[in-house]
């Protein structure tokens, strides 16, 4: 029985955007130009926007991040 290769599989949640034409045309540009897919690259541009803002990436509680408080 063989070992599974590569990352291990997380669990992912859906998000639904609507962006004009023009930005989807800009993401895709832009991905594929670093090779990766529109969902990996709106992953990194969150994920660094957030750091910018001192936001730490961090996996979601059970309850929640609004029910944190």
């Amino acid at each position: 029985m063989s070992m599974p290769r590569g990352k291990p599989k997380l669990k992912t949640a859906t998000m639904t955007l609507r962006v004009e034409p023009e930005v989807k045309v800009v993401a895709e540009l832009a991905a594929q130009r670093e090779r990766r897919s529109v969902t990996s690259l709106i992953e990194v541009l969150i994920l660094a926007h957030g750091e910018s803002l001192g936001i730490e990436s961090q996996q979601p509680s059970k309850q929640g991040p609004l029910n944190d408080a």
